[in-house]
Parts: C-alpha cells; sequence; structure tokens
C-alpha cells in the first residue's frame, strides 16, 4: 500500500501508525534514505491495501477511523489531497485494510502461469520481498527465487524438481504466504514470533525448478512443434503425463548433478524418457545449471530440496555431512513424524551434490505417500506435516 510523507513523518511513526515492524518498512522501500523524507514522498507499507470507501452523510473522517478501528492519521497517509473538513457525501477516499488471508489458493492444479501470478500478487503486498529468474527452462520461462528476511544465515528451498511432484510448489508458496502474515500482523505460527527467524535468516525459495515438466503434466503437450511430437513419442503416445517426472526434453533434473553422476547413469535409461535419465553428461540442462549456479552464488548454510512419496527425510551422502546434519534431521522428524534415512542408493541428485561440495546441511524431503501426482484433497495433511519442517529450517 502506498502512503504520502506528510511534515515531519519518519519511518518510525510509520511502522508505530500500522502496528508494522520498522524493519519490514525499511526493506520494503530499500531505494529511500531513511532519514530523509521529503513531504508528499511515496513510501510503501507491506502487509495493507487500500481499498474505497464513499462518503455518507454524517461521516467525519474521526468517525471512519473510529468505525474501522484505524489511527486517524493512516486516512491522512493514504489520502495526501484529503480535505478533512471539506468532506463531501459521494466523495471516494482510500482507507487501509490490513492483510490477514492468504492470497495463494494451494488446492488447484498449480501451474506455472498460477505460480508467477501468484508471486506477484505477494509481491504487491508484501514488497520487502526480492524476486529475480535464476535463469530460463527449456521453453524460455523464467524461473524465479524469492528472497525473504534480513538475516547473515542463508538457507534454501526448492520444489518440483520433478514434474509430476508439482504439488510441492503450492505447498512451499503457502508456507511463504503464512510466514509473511505472520511477519506483518505479528502472530505465531504453532506458538513461534517469526520476526526472529526474519532477522537471523535469509531464506531463499525456488518453487518451480521444472516449469516446462510442470505444465506438460498439468495441461498435456505444448501446442507447438518439434516439441509436442517429442513428448507424445518419448510418452509411448501417450497424451497422459502423470507419470511424467523430466524436463521437457526428456532429463530427469534430479539425476544432473556432478556427485557420483556416472554411477547413476549406469543403471538408468541412456536415452530422453519420462524419468530417470540423466542427461549425456552433467549440468546438461539449463533447469540444472540455473539451480546450480544459484547455490554458488548464494553459499547457501543448508538446502532443503521438496519431493513427494514417502514421508521420509534423506539427508546423508558417502558420509560427507557435517554432524549438524542429524541434529537437524532429528528436529525435522520429530516437528513432521517423517521418518529420517541417511542414505541410500541414489546419486547425482541435488542435495548429494550440495553436501559433497560444501559439507554442509542438505535434505531431501519427500512429502505424503500414495501415487504421484499426489491428489490435492491430500494437500492439507501434507502441508501441516511439513510446516514443522519449514520453521525449522529457520530456526534450528
Amino acid at each position: 500500500m502506498d502512503i504520502f510523507a506528510r511534515p515531519g513523518d519518519s519511518f518510525w511513526n510509520f511502522s508505530q501508525v500500522f502496528k508494522m515492524p520498522l524493519q519490514l518498512i525499511i526493506d520494503s522501500n530499500r531505494n529511500i534514505n531513511t532519514q530523509i523524507l521529503t513531504t508528499g514522498q511515496r513510501i510503501q507499507i507491506p502487509g495493507f491495501v487500500a481499498t474505497n470507501y464513499k462518503i455518507q452523510t454524517g461521516d467525519s473522517l474521526c468517525l471512519i477511523a473510529q468505525r474501522l478501528n484505524l489511527p486517524l492519521y493512516s486516512l491522512l497517509l493514504v489520502n495526501p489531497n484529503l480535505e478533512p473538513n471539506r468532506l463531501q457525501v459521494g466523495q471516494m477516499i482510500k482507507i487501509p485494510q490490513r492483510i490477514t488471508w492468504r492470497l495463494i489458493n494451494g488446492k488447484q492444479n498449480f501451474d506455472y502461469d498460477i505460480m508467477m501470478n501468484d508471486i506477484r500478487r505477494l509481491l504487491a503486498v508484501y514488497p520487502f520481498l526480492q524476486t529475480a529468474p535464476i535463469g530460463n527452462s527449456v521453453l524460455k520461462r523464467e524461473i524465479p527465487e524469492i528472497l525473504v528476511g534480513s538475516g547473515t544465515k542463508r538457507v534454501h528451498y526448492n520444489g518440483s524438481f520433478h514434474a509430476n511432484e508439482w504439488i510441492t510448489t503450492p505447498i512451499i508458496l503457502t508456507f511463504l504466504n503464512d510466514y509473511l502474515l505472520s511477519l506483518t500482523n505479528q502472530t505465531t505460527i504453532r506458538g513461534l514470533f517469526t520476526f526472529p527467524f526474519y532477522q537471523q535468516t535469509t531464506l531463499s525459495i525456488v518453487p518451480m525448478v521444472n516449469p516446462d515438466g510442470v505444465n506438460l503434466v498439468l495441461n498435456g503437450p505444448p501446442a507447438n512443434e518439434p516439441w509436442r511430437s517429442r513428448v507424445v513419442e518419448l510418452n509411448n503416445g501417450s497424451l497422459d503425463f502423470s507419470d511424467w517426472k523430466a524436463n521437457i526434453r526428456g532429463v530427469d533434473l534430479n539425476d544432473q548433478f556432478p556427485a557420483n553422476w556416472d554411477r547413476e547413469r549406469a543403471r538408468n535409461p541412456k536415452y530422453p524418457s519420462p524419468r530417470d535419465y540423466g542427461g549425456e553428461r552433467p549440468l546438461s540442462e539449463p533447469e540444472a545449471i540455473a539451480i546450480a549456479d544459484l547455490t554458488r552464488r548464494r553459499d547457501f548454510a543448508r538446502v532443503l530440496a521438496f519431493h513427494t512419496q514417502g514421508e521420509v527425510i534423506y539427508w546423508g551422502y558417502e558420509n560427507l555431512e557435517p554432524p549438524e546434519s542429524e541434529v537437524l534431521v532429528n528436529e525435522f522428524s520429530r516437528v513432521s513424524g517423517y521418518e529420517s534415512v541417511q542414505t541410500i542408493e541414489s546419486y547425482a541428485g541435488y542435495k548429494d551434490w550440495f553436501i559433497q561440495e560444501w559439507r554442509r546441511p542438505g535434505f531431501t524431503v519427500e512429502l505424503g505417500s500414495g501415487k504421484n501426482p499426489l491428489p490435492l484433497d491430500q494437500f492439507d495433511e501434507i502441508y501441516q506435516e511439513t510446516l514443522g519442517i519449514f520453521l525449522a529450517g529457520l530456526y534450528v
């Protein structure tokens, strides 16, 4: 929500008027010198929208503010040209409205366009978020990263490496939405105040690593050739892509990382396929390159890759994981009920590569159980199980 500075205003004043943590307002206005405000300067207040109100007979700003439980000064800040003593019946003014509800509706077929639209909606209401593309998919879709927080501990969550595990994307974004609501309304999640997490941690989220694959599973093959014919051929002529895990080129993105890639390739398909083909070489695919480049650039303290199937958390790789990993996974297991498994005969995955290269905690979190894609009627149960992991990833 935009407000307009008045004589003598300060960011501290705005934080008091709107009952909003000062740091969130500062981070929502990164291009503004907080020490020098000019009259009429536009300031963004997170967690609010401005709605229209038509003046009724007998209205005054004081009565409107009392009726809506708003500070009178907030009405002056959103209506810079308003003359309080000259209100006219039928006149339209702006009213600040605090957002206390989710903007994300995760319980739907959550394709790339829905995700991008929802990210734009979140950015409009929570301008302390930062987002930028980390790269493009094969079909040139931008792969967004979202950053939230101002702390020195850097944590990364990602989802939808595998196309038919797309439910991980709305699960992650629902957590982000709840985190933003908790920050701006100063409410708790499971009894925890979250603003200290914001101060201590910078959370990086890539909610959809494989946008082309997700759209293939949800919407069917692309209309343009040669992609349509190629994917239908790889899918044995079927237009049902519910078993498809790979990117649009038939490369499994979570078999793309240089961590015993040769061993994984030896037992998997040698040609493009709906699943398990690791490509002709590690990091051949633009989506895998993008997430690898981001990981090198951000220097994460820990990473969590969210997948589906099994209600289990994998946390080891070749005994290269640090002792801290076991402490973390024990907490993740405690708060979710998920089983912790140190290692399995699996290689070339993102968390394997992260552990190998940085000797820091990396996790593959497998949500839910059943047949992929997991049905949306499991969404609430999966979210409640996973919520503790999202939180613990920030506070442990």
